[in-house]
């Protein structure tokens, strides 16, 4: 069931909104794979930090740089483009959870859309103008926010001062949602077990204490 936390984005509320549980930001996290198809190790650290959460009750470490500090500051400048642009309302949220995964779009639209907002550094959004496709590194995330919120598509704005808003608009991929509805279930399924090997860990410590 789909669940609208309203809560600003970096707030206390929404840090704990988010708590144990995957988030499309890192749904590419929980799709990596190791070398030569093995484990990987930025899946196992997201694993651990998201069972840290469970057990101590407490979100993970926050952290921040200027690049995430920028976006929070041009993504006003860049929703207001868009939305004159289309002529929309977007529509502001907090958090959105929907069973065991949840996403933080940078608004929606209508009845039947999500717009995420990117902004990159002039070069970078030079190249996205140039090659005129959907970022791929931004699939996960975005079909993601599609997956928990249950819209049809979703529209990725990339701004920096001065330089043309590059959009571009993707829909529902429902293989590949199938894809990381699997990859999700299963990081769940092992969060679960290594948050119930912990707690019993600790039983039996404080059983042979």
């Amino acid at each position: 069931m789909i669940h609208v936390h309203e809560c600003a984005q970096g707030s206390e509320d929404w840090f704990r909104a988010r708590m144990g549980i995957p988030t499309a930001s890192e749904f590419a996290t929980v799709l990596a794979k190791g070398k030569d198809g093995g484990k990987s190790e930025t899946r196992r650290t997201y694993m651990l930090k998201l069972a840290g959460e469970i057990l101590t009750g407490e979100p993970m470490e926050r952290y921040g740089n200027s690049h995430t500090d920028r976006g929070h500051e041009m993504e006003p400048e860049a929703r207001e483009l868009y939305a004159f642009a289309h002529g929309v309302d977007p529509q502001i949220v907090g958090f959105i959870t929907n069973g065991s995964k949840g996403c933080s779009p940078d608004a929606l639209i209508g009845s039947d859309g999500v717009l995420e907002i990117k902004t990159k550094l002039p070069h970078k959004l030079i190249e996205c103008l140039l090659k005129d496709n959907f970022p791929a590194e931004h699939r996960a995330q975005c079909q993601g926010a599609l997956w928990v919120t249950e819209r049809e598509w979703v529209d990725i704005a990339v701004y920096w001062p001065g330089l043309p808003l590059f959009e571009k608009r993707a829909y529902r991929d429902d293989a590949y949602i199938a894809t990381m509805a699997k990859a999700v279930d299963e990081f769940n399924a092992e969060l679960a077990d290594l948050v119930e090997r912990v707690r019993r860990y600790g039983a039996d410590r404080r059983a042979a204490a």
